[in-house]
């Protein structure tokens, strides 16, 4: 028996289904989902790797690009000369710690805290490293100086990982608390092959040559027109194999940055160096205690190919300028708290530079356990000074001195013209005052240092 089925009108339609208005929404949310985490990681791809090279006791005029007639720098200056090189920049405090932590809080030591090593930077203050970490960043510190070790400063809190190559006894095999500069390389290599981010990266890599006790690199002395016997060389002459040796190193990792960039990324690199060093000028050997300009002057230069065109810049720059022009390139906003300039209109849109005053500070050396750290903070100022302009001002507390001087015709700083009611003199005296108020506000206690920690800081220098 055949089941006979009505016939279908082919004008007639099935019924439609129709979905739930609860239904539909769901459906354009998971499409307007979707878009948007495509376009986060179309922009998370398209963001730069960031590398920050630092590198401890640099002067800038031992630099070949800065001048120097030695070849002690081929793989920085071609580098610099690939980018933004600021011809006049200086740091804020000619001491590492303070320095380098103005360096991520683009804040003076008298407000972060760390005014002298072995003292620990205030908890909770914003920074680069962490406001790149905020957007999608993954931070990550090579340090090679003891003083900047987390136990030392707390600069830990301000990355994802913070990696202390401290892997040699530089000073004569006594203490184990740096690095030669080929550790730092192998360190930061090493992590970049093992450790695939998907997110971009931001990495601060500080190189500890070439501070004191100043090793002959014997395989530079040739290029560099010096004697192969090392016992024979000055200080300075030491000093200078361990740039070209700092710089080797830092070539090849810059070599490796860019063999593993992807087609068509290219990494926004900044360089710079936490201060300078005295060999004898105005008496002063080292750094630390001074603001002579050997000590505070520094280099610094930005290069992102593609987005900043070479040029030199001469206005004045500061280390505190670092971490706002890094967010600033990467269209970041920076917080009000941060006290340095951002760049990135200059480098970028090509707007004129700015004329900035100059503030610096300087103070004893590292703090001893069981001293109070308000004190250690108050009474370990020994200068503060002000350049605007061509006049550097200094201030020396103890003795209740003002120097000045021309530094457009006298860059030496040898002829003191004398105190003046000028302009630059109630800059300086607003200076003295702020600084001084927030060094008595600074109540944090210093972390108690062990024996052997107090003789590393000794040796170092730090502790006299």
């Amino acid at each position: 028996m055949r089941l006979l089925m009505p016939a279908r009108n082919p004008r007639s339609r099935s019924p439609r289904f129709t979905p739930p208005p609860r239904l539909l929404q769901l459906a354009a949310l998971s499409v307007v989902l979707l878009f948007a985490a495509a376009e986060s990681a179309e922009a998370a791809n398209s963001r730069p790797n960031v590398l920050l090279i630092s590198v401890d006791t640099l002067r800038s005029d031992r630099l070949s690009s800065y001048g120097y007639s030695r070849a002690t720098t081929p793989a920085i200056d071609a580098l610099l000369r690939s980018g933004v090189r600021f011809e006049n920049a200086r740091t804020v405090e000619p001491l590492t710690g303070p320095a380098m932590a103005s360096m991520i809080t683009s804040r003076y030591p008298h407000d972060h805290g760390i005014t002298r090593n072995a003292l620990k930077i205030r908890p909770g203050l914003s920074s680069v490293s962490k406001l790149l970490r905020r957007d999608g960043y993954f931070t990550s510190a090579f340090v090679s100086n003891w003083t900047l070790a987390k136990d030392v400063s707390s600069l830990h809190e301000h990355f994802h990982q913070y990696h202390e190559v401290l892997t040699r006894k530089r000073w004569l095999g006594m203490f184990k608390e740096e690095a030669a500069a080929e550790d730092v390389t192998e360190a930061v290599v090493t992590w970049l092959r093992e450790e695939k981010k998907d997110e971009p990266w931001f990495i601060w890599a500080h190189y500890t040559d070439p501070h004191a006790p100043y090793l002959f690199r014997s395989e530079f002395a040739e290029r560099l027109g010096l004697s192969s016997l090392g016992t024979r060389l000055s200080q300075s002459d030491r000093y200078d194999t361990e740039i070209a040796a700092t710089d080797a190193a830092i070539g090849q990792l810059l070599e490796f940055v860019k063999s593993q960039s992807r087609a068509g990324e290219e990494t926004l690199i900044v360089f710079t160096a936490d201060h300078g060093e005295n060999f004898g000028e105005h008496g002063a050997w080292g750094h630390g205690r001074h603001l002579w300009e050997d000590a505070v002057r520094i280099p610094f230069g930005i290069t992102w190919a593609g987005r900043v065109k070479p040029r030199v810049i001469t206005e004045d720059s500061r280390i505190i300028d670092i971490a706002p022009t890094i967010l600033g390139l990467l269209e970041i906003d920076a917080p009000s708290a941060f006290a340095g300039h951002d760049w990135s209109d200059v480098l970028v849109r090509g707007r004129p530079a700015p004329e900035l005053p100059t503030l610096m500070q300087a103070h004893r050396g590292a703090v001893l356990p069981g001293r109070d750290a308000d004190g250690a903070r108050e009474k370990g100022l020994l200068e503060v000074a002000v350049i605007d302009g061509n006049i550097k001002s200094f201030w020396l507390p103890r003795s209740r001195t003002m120097l000045r001087f021309n530094l457009r015709s006298d860059p030496r700083e040898m002829r003191n013209i004398g105190a003046s009611a000028s302009e630059a003199a109630v800059v300086l005296d607003s200076w003295m005052a702020d600084v001084s108020q927030k060094l008595r506000r600074q109540n944090e206690v210093p972390a108690a240092l062990d024996s052997e920690a107090i003789e590393k800081l000794r040796a170092l220098g730090y502790i006299q």
